[in-house]
């Protein structure tokens, strides 16, 4: 049997993922690293409260076999770049070098469809910056997923994406698969799925192959 964790499980796509991996036969413990204590219990659940600014303190709680990183923010959100950065690079990153450190095999991110380290816009430069980071880190298995617009209920009022969500939706029928908004659970099951193949390497998905799930 194996141990995931996962980090970010409040979130749209993490709480989605988070009822998948306690229904999963293959892991008998996951770990879901929280400011605060989940709503929840689960006999697979562990609540490990940690502050994502000192996430070494956590020690050998942080030791699973495969890590879901579902973390990550909006500049408005976050109130800065900097901010931001913090929490869509530097918490993935401590992650992983952590978590890596500690025996874990596979590691699997959500970024966003555009990411590159090279782009203009910062938002999508984070994004690829975080993905070559992470990638170096040495995990026998990567998996990045760049999905598109994410559809879902929020807890929290992003106004912005609404209105592209609306818009979205209403242009579906003209708009290519791979730029097409996507529900939130169908990045939840790629994640899981994507776990279960035990496939070695980086690989990187892009949303038009996640509509598949």
């Amino acid at each position: 049997m194996a141990t995931a964790l996962i980090a970010g499980s409040t979130g749209l796509v993490g709480s989605q993922l988070l009822n998948l991996l306690l229904e999963e036969p293959s892991y008998d413990k996951v770990i879901a690293l929280v400011r605060k204590p989940l709503g929840i219990q689960h006999p697979k659940l562990v609540n490990k409260v940690v502050n994502f600014d000192s996430l070494a303190d956590a020690g050998r709680d942080l030791q699973a076999d495969d890590v879901f990183c579902c973390l990550g923010t909006t500049i408005k959100q976050a109130g800065s770049q900097a901010a931001f950065r913090k929490v869509d690079y530097e918490y993935p990153l401590s992650l992983a070098r952590q978590t890596h450190a500690l025996g874990a095999k596979q590691f699997l991110i959500i970024t966003a469809m555009g990411s590159s380290k090279s782009s203009s816009i910062f938002y999508n430069r984070v994004k690829g910056e975080v993905e070559e980071a992470i990638s170096s880190v040495g995990f026998e298995t990567i998996h990045i997923l760049q999905p598109s617009l994410l559809l879902g209920d929020r807890k929290d009022d992003r106004s912005g994406e609404s209105t592209g969500k609306v818009v979205m939706k209403v242009l579906d029928f003209a708009i290519p698969k791979k730029y097409k908004a996507i529900e939130s659970v169908k990045v939840a099951k790629a994640m899981l799925a994507l776990a279960r193949q035990k496939q070695k390497g980086t690989h990187v998905h892009h949303s038009g192959e996640l509509q598949n799930y």
